[in-house]
């Protein structure tokens, strides 16, 4: 109900019910309450000395307005107070009150309602028992008699319907705010459950950005390594056997180094994934269940990762390859050489190991540098070639296609750690490549 007593009209019910079967109800107790009232006209027509017809008419208009008992429950008290003195209206004081209390209306309204009802039927009970013990009706047995029958009809007719009605509405309003409170729940699960997608579904884009990160570096520097191999091996076949049989070797050691590291990171992926699963098996799996696949999966391969990942002391070797390919690089490593946490150096290598392939790629047979440089709360990193030669020997025959992916990925793997990747072209021609990382 409002504060009006008006009910919130919902589908179902005729004009301002809220079901059917209220609508029945009330039209049930407003006709009980006319035929009782219609009764009662009699008497009150004979009382006052008007035609019996009149009186009847009266207290079925009077009874019937207990249809209105959910639209205007006050309205409906105040009929029921102002045929009190006819003698009439029980049934319409009794339900009228019940009504008014279970409504939402204040509290010192329904009081004041309650009192008029209460005086009002007080009086017409001392009245009307005072005339029955003058009649000779009643067997006079005090003075008390006459307020005792009174009080006790009033308290009768007012009491128990207002107790009644004060624990409906008190009962109503409690379920209505645990219904309130049930959907405000079932909202935020809601919203719960569309942030935990949102995040799960982060938490994949994410993996999924790392591993394909993870297998460019892999596999790229390797297979650029190869296909300079390969051409310096078409270059020199026939004019020096020896030379060509070398570069078949480290050919065939680096498609060795490249499968075998494809094969753990691809062990890795595999293992994160708990086993195989049936097409749709997945379907009824809970948001949170994902989220923590997933977290455990990515915990997974860090762990893998930080074990038999590479490091810096793998710099030397790094730098050993690009110089077997033909590539004059200098290494220089200035400060005193310490270990850092795995992510830390992994990033390190990495960053040298894709500007490496780049110079493959890009400016083959270019001098290039190494720099490291370990300082007290970070570690530094430049890689920087010169241009390359203008004849172009050192490249002939050696195409190297470039996906674009290389510098985006470094620079991911730097601003992950929280350092500054930088790269550019150099004033001389060639190209520079560098970045600093914390050291914890």
């Amino acid at each position: 109900m409002t504060t009006t007593g008006e009910m919130h009209r919902t589908a179902g019910g005729p004009w301002w019910w809220e079901r059917r079967r209220s609508a029945v109800l009330d039209v049930g107790l407003a006709v009980a309450s006319a035929v009782e009232c219609g009764v009662e006209g009699v008497g009150f027509a004979r009382d006052a000395g008007v035609p019996a017809a009149v009186g009847v008419v009266f207290g079925v208009l009077a009874g019937s307005m207990l249809v209105l008992r959910r639209r205007w429950p006050i309205a409906v008290v105040l009929i029921g107070v102002a045929v009190t003195p006819a003698r009439m209206g029980v049934l319409l004081s009794v339900v009228g009150l019940y009504t008014l209390a279970a409504s939402e209306m204040p509290r010192r309204i329904i009081g004041a309602l309650a009192g008029m009802s209460f005086v009002g039927t007080l009086i017409v009970s001392v009245v009307r028992a005072q005339q029955d013990a003058g009649h000779g009706n009643l067997v006079r047995v005090g003075d008390w008699f006459v307020p005792f029958v009174a009080i006790t009809t009033s308290l009768g007719v007012t009491a128990p319907p207002l107790l009644l009605g004060l624990y409906v509405g008190a009962r109503r309003r409690l379920m209505e705010s645990l219904r309130e409170r049930n959907d405000s729940l079932e909202r935020e699960l809601q919203l719960l459950a569309e942030r935990a997608e949102e995040r799960a579904e982060w938490a994949r884009g994410e993996e999924r950005t790392r591993i394909a990160r993870e297998m460019h570096d892999v596999v790229a520097h390797r297979v650029s390594l190869m296909v300079v191999h390969a051409a310096a091996l078409q270059a020199v076949a026939r004019k020096d056997p020896e030379k060509a049989v070398k570069n078949a070797a480290l050919v065939g050691d680096m498609g060795r180094q490249a499968l075998t590291e494809l094969r753990e990171m691809l062990g890795v992926m595999r293992s994160g994934g708990g086993g195989r699963r049936e097409p749709g098996a997945g379907a009824g799996v809970p948001l949170a269940a994902v989220g923590v696949a997933a977290a455990a999966a990515a915990a997974a391969s860090r762990v893998v990762d930080e074990e038999d990942g590479p490091c810096l002391r793998d710099l030397d070797e790094l730098v050993g390859q690009s110089r077997a390919a033909g590539m004059v690089v200098e290494l220089l490593v200035e400060g005193d050489t310490r270990s850092y946490v795995a992510a830390v150096e992994q990033t390190a290598y990495r960053v040298v190991q894709e500007a490496l392939t780049n110079v493959h790629k890009h400016a083959a047979g270019a001098k290039t540098y190494v720099r490291l440089a370990h300082r007290v709360s970070e570690i530094a990193m430049q890689v920087e070639n010169e241009p390359p030669p203008s004849d172009g020997d050192a490249g002939v025959g050696v195409r190297l296609p470039s996906g674009g992916n290389g510098l985006v990925g470094m620079k991911e793997r730097v601003a992950g750690l929280g350092g500054v990747f930088v790269c550019g072209p150099t004033d001389a021609g060639g190209y520079r490549v560098s970045a600093v990382l914390p050291a914890a």
